[in-house]
């Protein structure tokens, strides 16, 4: 069906001398394994894949070592077995001689391999149709495939695309690079392996027809291709189709345009004209990883060039030492050693021999000075135009040159800049021998630079801006939970007042005394209940937030123990308030006749009973809350602390009432004490006093907190002018009893003279 195939030409392109006989002479031969394998880890275009392995590990071959880091990523494989010797930055064969992490093996000779097996074996079916193109797709990229003919761009990314949009697969087999052959030999040799490669990625993307295009300087190939397509009975819907050797023949957009006569756009892709471009050397290595289960560890690379005795294609492990390669060949090193990785038009040459071969590796080329002179010397452009008739993508070069060279890079895009490919045809060809590539490759590197600092730029804006958009919302909320505060706080003060109002107006002086210890008690009540309700609504919002994070859901049980115990507090104090009420209601009915027998007197058996019982409901309530925390397994320190206060509150109580029932009068310290002498009353009351400087002390602090709170406009104001209250009635009360101890060491005093 070839002869059915119309072929078309691109503009320009050149012819430069082949140099390929030197490498074909002999058949593929396996490299010997090196003393160290370096894999770098960004190997292809991408995301850099991520080690899952650590220094000392031993490793088998074919053992994932690091995985895809994204969807533009490929994990990387053991080439063999061995020790993890090492894993850190080193230099990689890139044009720019930086450094970048490797994974450093040193191979123990055995080269086991770890058990691997087919995708068919592994899914338990018999024939390649039956499995899903999805599964295919996946099962590539896990064993590490990427374009062996380019820049390395992942397989599986290629793969991804809707099969009824892809009608044709071209399979590039033109090798136009002088001096390559690896193709050229991989086709003679495996040309099985090939097309089973292309069957697998027809079935993948959907197409009806796959093309191979291969120049007419390798008849060998396309003689070997031609009889594995007739063993296999696949002649009706792939073609193997010669093409007239020009460089650069070879680029997927020109031998898209050479089978198709179709021209990929500027800036798209070929899948948008419906075709998938892989590389001969990627379709035998993916029929290998589905038929056979084996990554991409090892590749055929040629070693050609005057600078070596014996010229060839080997089959070399990834990670392999370039020096390796160069003594297995016969290497010379010339007064002007060069070493390039690729061609003499694409590839870059090497500072030093040290470094791997990753899986673009495609050639080891060693001229001597004669072979490729170097051209330390370029002269000033002369507008020739030649470098513009040779251009396969039909720029303008001799442009492009200027802006770069001046910086204008802006000008250089609107040029389509990144439209070259750097075949360096126009450096090829250029009388004044003039770098071109060199430039072009600048200024891409440029303007790449500036869209990464742009974008880094943009997204800190981004940043920004919401944050400021985020303290506005937090802002606002504060505001109204402020106000909401505020609010409820106003309306609580008006109800205390009418509260207050009622009970003056409530018959009987008694009932007025009761009314008025009501009142106190049921204000410090609903004190707390208006904090414990304020605690609520706070815990709530962060509950809200820790939910509304998923990082955060580890935390979640604790905020919400916390809520239940807050609103826990809120019913047992509603509890309390509703029964002082009650209690506060009762005693305001009393009889008349009663309350004015105590008319104004705070010492009454009446108002003391009341404090007593009142003293043993709170002792009651902290008993419980004791008996809950222990049961939570919660801190109880304060809380017993709490209880020992609360008791010595009940003793005083009781003995002030059954004194005042028995016509004795009794201060706390008698009541608790009462057989103390004066020296240990006044011994009590100078410690006293040392606890009421510090209490002083204490409020001061809480005061100064409370005014700065005040000043800065803080959500904390309430609580700390609540803190204030409460250590002004510590105070309050630590000075009453130091004023009844002094009084008790006055009259203890006089019974002793007496």
């Amino acid at each position: 069906m070839t002869n059915l195939i119309r072929l078309h030409t691109f503009h320009g392109g050149i012819h430069p001398a082949e140099n390929k006989q030197q490498s074909t002479a002999k058949a593929v031969q396996p490299a010997p394994l090196p003393a160290q394998l370096v894999l770098p880890l960004h190997q292809h275009i991408g995301a850099p894949a991520v080690p899952v392995v650590s220094v000392g590990d031993h490793v088998l071959k074919g053992q994932l070592i690091a995985t895809a880091e994204g969807f533009v990523s490929v994990p990387l494989h053991a080439p063999t077995s061995g020790k993890i010797s090492a894993i850190e930055p080193r230099p990689v064969p890139h044009a720019s001689g930086l450094q970048d992490n490797c994974i450093v093996i040193e191979p123990d000779g055995k080269d086991q391999w770890i058990g691997h097996k087919g995708l068919r074996d592994i899914l338990g079916v018999a024939d390649l149709d039956d499995i899903e193109p999805r599964k295919l797709t996946d099962h590539i990229r896990s064993c590490g495939i990427a374009g062996m003919g380019g820049a390395g761009f992942p397989s599986a990314v290629k793969l991804s695309v809707k099969p009824e949009s892809i009608h044709s697969l071209i399979l590039n087999g033109a090798e136009c690079e002088p001096y390559i052959t690896a193709d050229d030999m991989l086709m003679r040799e495996r040309a099985e392996e090939v097309i089973h490669g292309a069957q697998i990625l027809l079935h993948i993307i959907g197409a009806k027809r796959c093309l191979i295009g291969v120049e007419d300087n390798k008849p060998e190939a396309i003689e070997a291709l031609n009889s594995a397509l007739k063993k296999l009975n696949e002649e009706h819907h792939i073609d193997v189709v010669t093409i007239p050797t020009k460089y650069p023949s070879g680029g997927e957009k020109q031998l898209i345009k050479i089978l198709t006569g179709e021209e990929v756009p500027s800036g798209g892709i070929p899948a948008s004209l419906g075709i998938v471009c892989q590389n001969v050397g990627t379709a035998a290595a993916i029929y290998r990883a589905v038929e056979f289960g084996e990554p991409l560890i090892s590749r055929i690379t040629t070693l050609t060039g005057d600078g070596v005795k014996n010229p060839g294609n080997f089959e070399v492990l990834i990670g392999t030492p370039v020096n390796h390669l160069l003594n297995l060949a016969g290497y010379q090193p010339q007064k002007r050693e060069r070493v390039i990785m690729g061609g003499p038009m694409m590839g870059f040459a090497l500072p030093h021999t040290d470094l791997p071969v990753i899986k673009t590796t495609n050639c080891l080329l060693t001229p001597t000075e004669k072979e490729l002179p170097t051209n330390d010397f370029a002269m000033a452009c002369i507008r020739c135009g030649m470098c513009a008739e040779a251009c396969p993508a039909e720029l303008l070069p001799q442009q492009l040159y200027w802006f770069s060279k001046g910086q204008e890079f802006d000008k250089a895009e609107q040029h389509n800049l990144f439209d070259c490919i750097e075949c360096g045809a126009c450096s090829y060809v250029c009388p004044s021998h003039i770098p071109l590539v060199q430039y072009y490759r600048f200024a891409k590197g440029a303007i790449r630079e500036e869209r990464e600092a742009h974008a880094k730029s943009e997204k800190a804006r981004l940043r920004y801006e919401e944050r400021l958009a985020r303290k506005e919302r937090e802002d606002a909320e504060k505001e109204e939970r402020r106000k909401a505060r505020a609010a409820a706080a106003e309306a609580a003060q008006k109800e205390k007042k009418a509260a207050a109002a009622d009970s003056t107006a409530a018959p009987g002086v008694s009932g007025n005394s009761a009314g008025s210890a009501g009142n106190e008690e049921l204000e410090k009540l609903q004190k707390k209940l208006d904090a414990a309700q304020t605690a609520k609504v706070k815990t709530q919002e962060k509950l809200d937030a820790v939910r509304a994070d998923d990082s955060l859901a580890d935390k979640i049980p604790a905020f919400e123990a916390a809520l239940a115990k807050t609103q826990d507090k809120i019913k047992e104090l509603v509890k309390e308030i509703a029964a002082a009420k009650k209690a506060a209601k009762a005693a305001q009915s009393a009889p008349a006749a009663a309350s004015a027998a105590d008319k104004g007197d705070p010492n009454s058996p009446e108002r003391l009973q009341r404090k007593w019982e009142t003293a043993q409901a709170r002792l009651e309530t902290a008993q419980k809350r004791l008996e809950q925390a222990k049961a939570e397994g919660s801190d109880t320190a304060a809380l017993e602390d709490g209880i020992a206060k609360q008791q010595v509150r009940v003793d005083e109580a009781k003995a002030a009432y059954d004194a005042a029932i028995n016509g004795t009068p009794v201060n706390s310290y008698q009541a608790t004490a009462p057989a103390k002498s004066a020296e240990e009353l006044r011994a009590e009351s100078e410690a006293l006093e040392k606890k009421i400087l510090a209490q002083k002390d204490r409020v001061a602090k809480m005061q100064e907190r409370h005014d700065m709170a005040v000043a800065d406009g803080l959500d904390t104001v309430d609580a700390l002018a609540g803190g204030v209250k409460k250590q002004q009635d510590k105070l309050q009360q630590l000075e009453q009893e130091l004023a009844a101890l002094n009084a008790s060491a006055a009259s203890a005093t006089e019974n002793e003279a007496s």
